[in-house]
């Protein structure tokens, strides 16, 4: 099995670990070299990887003939290929093979810059000097070339070009499953290049690539770096990691850098050495400033960066390699990609089997509609604003996995809404057609097979009583419902490669009827929708003897075709109102699950990552007070006995760090924030912080405005501003009780009227 894939321009080095005696699978034009009784490497030095160019046949024809004498093409070739899912026949396409990886965004640039018909090299050279657009050679025609199979990534280009599946075989968690070491180093460390703190688990144990979740850290060694040093190169060699799991990519340049310095023989990777993949940088999407961090390679191991991993989060590494099996994006690059790059993954897949290639810059326009249509269509899933307020025996439904099954069930998909040979009104209020003639719709048929496994692996969960199998499914669900979360905005998503904005609405479409009608029926069977949102609505009974909810879901699925579950039963649920008190607040709530006690929480400060972690434990407990005494007093009781510890600095202000984000540089803020007197204090300690990354701190002293205004979280702290968290603290307070009519300035009351306190405060 390939646990790791080395793209470089001289060749492709493809690592398996395979039982003793056996052959890695066959990749034609490879050569075979056993590294260790487990695990060997295939070399491909003659790998070219291949894109398309399509336009008049003209225009290709002299392409064709200016490529011959082109250093970096190896082969040219005519093919012929769909363009398009809406195509019906293939068109024909020159494929240009290059001689390196690296050459591929290359070529691109100069096919539509210096190669158009009419372009830079047939221009003269006076007409080039001038610098007038107007001055073009006769016939130029800007765009009259299309690229495809361009910006695909180098491992996921390889494995699909040459047939090879990354994916591990043999039994899951098995023998001759990956095995993985995970190292860690504190932020400050890091940024002093001082290892002596570094921490590392890992075992040969098979099962030990499920059990990453730092619990089990050890120092490595005591003493100098260089025993550090040592003692990582002794536990490389016990281990033979498949998988270095990391705490930031930053440690192999580090690693590597004071291994050399210090004349430790030292290498993360099964060969020598190691390379820089994409610099760090920072990024805005929706409104939000993200952080994206260096990117590395070590040879023959495949590197996770745990602070660059949505997936690792969600999913650790089984949820990881299902999703490499599914899209055939090798590991490390599955580790770092977002949910939609790997959705896309898929997509590609599918696409190639189709023998549709790839856009290089998705063009698909939106089509013309009237202004009423447009106004119907502009509008997202349906929302129903909440009853504030504290309600009883309440009943959550849910429609499974909403928008891929609309997708799916009504064959949504770039090809076939709109289509140009329907004239039928099939989508609710918007009057859109859609095709009905076409056998396997594209995104239908990727999404199918994704919702009837995480399907199927739920049902196994429920059925398993081995807690490691568990474990292991619950990974692999929670990784596939993030790609069924983004599946539906994506296709809205102006860079998709397979998206349309027409598809988008559409499915708002549906899904908006839909809630609607089981909104109608509900209360036809005697239920009082109290919530609604998206794809679930929270009921009470209307009437003594309502028809039974299982019922009425059963009804709604069979009607419907898509299925409406009973998700939970809540002995109460409180819906929490706007910060102004005049409306309900569409995603804040919590209650309590009828079977098991637990408590549900969204939207409230116990959910917010920036919540810091006292505030946290002090709102759970308050909402514990009111689940057993059902009145605001004996929450705020509760409350002014946690205050009463914060003032008397009985709270470790471990607890007490806030955890926010810096959205610029230091230097581009204009008013002196906590976040800006933390970033002084990084700076002052020479580590970096750059718009996107984590900025963590106690407040020490709220009313300075200098850096002495906070404390980092590793910094000695032996004080904090009680005033500023006793704040916190009743704000959080505020979102518990304030479904019973109770605001800030009524908790205030309460409190400076020193009363006695009841019961609760100590129960």
């Amino acid at each position: 099995m390939v646990v790791a894939v080395d793209v470089a321009d001289d060749e492709v080095r493809l690592w398996s670990r395979v039982p003793a005696g056996s052959e890695p699978r066959d990749v034609p034009g490879t050569t075979v070299e056993r590294v260790s009784a487990n695990v060997v490497v295939q070399r491909d030095p003659n790998y070219a990887p291949t894109c398309y160019v399509a336009g008049p046949d003209d225009a290709l024809a002299d392409l064709r003939a200016g490529l011959e004498s082109d250093p970096k093409i190896v082969d040219l070739a005519w093919d012929r290929k769909y363009r398009n899912l809406r195509d019906d026949d293939p068109s024909r396409v020159l494929a240009v093979s290059l001689e390196r990886p690296s050459e591929i965004a290359t070529f691109a640039r100069e096919v539509r810059t210096v190669r158009e018909p009419g372009g830079a090299n047939e221009v003269s050279g006076a007409e080039r000097a001038s610098g007038d657009g107007r001055s073009r050679a006769p016939g130029w025609r800007p765009g009259a070339f299309r690229l495809y199979d361009v910006d695909l990534s180098p491992k996921f280009r390889y494995c699909l070009e040459r047939g090879v599946d990354p994916t591990p075989e043999g039994e899951e968690g098995g023998e001759h499953w990956p095995r993985s070491l995970s190292l860690s180093l504190p932020t400050e460390r890091q940024a002093t290049g001082d290892l002596t703190a570094l921490t590392c688990e890992g075992r040969a144990a098979p099962r030990a690539a499920e059990r990453q979740t730092g619990e089990a850290r050890e120092r490595l060694a005591s003493g100098d770096e260089s025993a550090v040093l040592r003692a990582l190169a002794d536990r490389l060699d016990a281990v033979d990691p498949d998988v270095l799991v990391l705490s930031s990519a930053d440690l192999v340049p580090l690693i590597h850098d004071r291994a050399e310095s210090l004349g430790v023989d030292c290498d993360l990777g099964r060969l020598p050495g190691h390379r820089v993949l994409a610099g760090e940088n920072s990024y805005e999407s929706y409104g939000r400033v993200g952080h994206s961090p260096a990117r590395y390679d070590v040879p023959g191991r495949a590197i996770v960066d745990r602070s660059n991993s949505f997936f690792w989060r969600e999913g650790k590494l089984p949820g990881l390699f299902d999703l490499v099996d599914r899209s055939w994006k090798p590991l490390q690059e599955a580790s770092w990609a977002s949910i939609g790059t790997v959705f896309t993954a898929m997509q590609i897949r599918e696409a190639r089997d189709r023998g549709v290639v790839v856009p290089w810059r998705s063009w698909e326009g939106e089509s013309f509609k009237r202004m009423r249509t447009l106004h119907d269509a502009d509008r997202g899933g349906f929302t129903f604003e909440p009853d504030v307020g504290f309600h009883e025996n309440v009943v959550e439904v849910d429609f499974a996995s909403l928008y891929p099954r609309i997708m799916i069930e009504n064959d949504l998909s770039p090809e076939t809404v709109q289509c140009d040979c329907h004239d039928t009104d099939d989508v609710p209020v918007l009057g859109y057609s859609v095709c009905s003639d076409v056998e396997e719709p594209f995104v239908p048929s990727v999404l199918d097979r994704i919702v009837n496994d995480r399907y199927g692996f739920k049902g196994e969960r429920r059925e398993t009583d081995d807690p490691e199998r568990g474990d292991r499914l619950e990974s692999k669900i929670s990784a596939l419902k993030w790609i069924l979360v983004t599946c539906f905005g994506y296709q809205g998503y102006r860079n998709s490669k397979f998206g349309r904005i027409e598809v988008h609405e559409s499915i708002n479409a549906y899904a908006r009827e839909l809630l609607l009608d089981a909104k109608e029926y509900l209360e036809v069977a005697g239920w009082r929708v109290v919530h609604g949102i998206v794809d679930s609505l929270w009921v009470t009974a209307a009437v003594d003897d309502p028809t039974p909810i299982a019922d009425v879901c059963a009804h709604i699925t069979e009607k419907k075709g898509i299925p409406l579950e009973h998700e939970s039963d809540f002995e109460w649920v409180c819906f929490v109102p706007t910060s102004d008190g005049e409306r309900g607040s569409l995603t804040s709530y919590f209650g309590k699950r009828t079977e098991g006690g637990d408590y549900k929480f969204r939207g409230i400060e116990t959910r917010q990552r920036s919540t810091p972690a006292f505030v946290a434990d002090v709102q759970r407990d308050l909402v514990e007070v009111l689940d057993e005494h059902r009145e605001p007093e004996a929450v705020c009781d509760r409350l002014a006995r946690a205050i009463s510890r914060l003032r008397s600095g009985g709270v470790d202000p471990d607890d007490l760090v806030v955890r926010t984000s810096a959205s610029k540089e230091l230097t581009d803020y204009d008013q002196r924030t906590r976040t800006v007197a933390a970033l002084e204090r990084y700076e002052a300690h020479d580590v970096a912080r750059h718009p996107g990354q984590d900025v963590r701190y106690v407040v020490v002293d709220d009313g300075r405005r200098d850096r002495e205004r906070v404390r980092l979280s590793w910094e000695d702290c032996t004080d904090y501003d009680a005033d500023l968290y006793e704040t916190l603290l009743v704000r959080a307070a505020e979102s518990v009780v304030s479904p019973l009519g109770w605001d800030r300035e009524r908790i205030r009351r309460y409190l400076d009227d020193g009363r006695d306190l009841t019961l609760g405060a100590f129960s």
